[in-house]
């Protein structure tokens, strides 16, 4: 069969509906502090995704540079979203929201 063979009966798969955005459960609605500053969020989200939601852009300084630094992968590789939770280093994309954490601004470089 050619690559410019019509084919009437070929229909593409359907969407799958555990993945459409309307038939997502969201957690519990909590709060945390960030930099002192009260952050609502639902339990079950990424800090790095309830601080976007709260246009919380920056979450470190560049050790080098004093660049701003913040969400860049999103998925615990590049170490860009560094932050302070109850005083131990983690990548914001990778941690969690509960209600009453103690977030801070990253320094320095990762959590490495």
């Amino acid at each position: 069969m050619s690559i410019n063979s019509h084919n009437d009966s070929f229909q593409p798969p359907a969407p799958a509906r555990d993945l459409r955005i309307d038939s997502c459960a969201r957690g519990a609605a909590v709060e945390f502090l960030y930099d002192g500053r009260a952050v609502r969020a639902h339990a079950g989200e990424s800090i790095a995704c309830a601080l976007f939601a709260a246009e919380v852009r920056t979450l470190r300084r560049s050790p080098r540079t004093d660049s701003a630094r913040g969400m860049f992968c999103l998925m615990g590789s590049c170490q860009e979203c560094v932050v302070e939770v109850d005083g131990r280093r983690v990548a914001a994309c990778q941690e969690q929201v509960r209600a009453g954490l103690n977030v801070r601004s990253g320094t320095g470089g990762g959590t490495r």
